[in-house]
């Protein structure tokens, strides 16, 4: 049985050096050697105001959208992104996302005229596009650390663990004459 810590792991394996420090800490490759285990249920502090929360769940949605599979809200992704910011972040690892959600409601309101929660999918993508290209008026360092935590969150989920993702235990069975159009999930070991 895999956990969420182990999961975590190997997703900072996947970002490498570039991993936003509070996904380091949580995974455990923090060089501190009183790390915690990662806890269930509500975060220790509310992080987000409620505007800011409503932006970050839609936004998140339009990282990992809903298709054959559940996508980010379904996944938990807001409450696993709030609880890395609560519990896992210094102060200052919280100001770019922060400042971020805060920067894309305004450029919403400004463009739109609507919160960036119900601005329409179009509109939202194009939002995060001007943030990726740091191309947003106070966004600056938003959109990587905010991508990492909605893989994270999602890949660490059950939903991304099992209906993503198939997981095979190593060893598994070799099959060289396996045809690759049967191939219809990707497989993670």
């Amino acid at each position: 049985m895999i956990n969420r810590r182990t999961a975590l792991a190997g997703v900072a394996s996947m970002f490498g050096a570039s991993l936003f420090a509070p996904l380091a800490r949580a995974a455990g490759t923090s060089p501190r050697g009183d790390i915690p285990v990662i806890s269930e249920g509500p975060p220790s502090v509310r992080v987000f105001t409620p505007a800011q929360r409503a932006a970050m769940s839609a936004l998140s949605d339009r990282v990992i959208p809903t298709t054959d599979t559940p996508g980010a809200i379904a996944a938990g992704v807001p409450d696993f992104i709030e609880k890395m910011l609560a519990d896992w972040a210094m102060p200052g690892d919280r100001v770019p996302i922060i400042a971020g959600l805060d920067a894309i409601e305004a450029r919403s309101m400004r463009d739109y005229g609507v919160p960036a929660a119900k601005a329409t999918v179009e509109q939202q993508d194009a939002l995060l596009t001007l943030a990726m290209n740091g191309q947003l008026d106070g966004a600056g360092g938003f959109f990587e650390p905010f991508r990492q935590l909605v893989i994270a969150g999602y890949y660490t989920s059950e939903i991304g663990m099992t209906q993503e993702r198939e997981y095979l235990p190593v060893p598994g069975e070799y099959n060289g004459e396996f045809l690759y159009s049967q191939v219809n999930k990707v497989y993670s070991s």
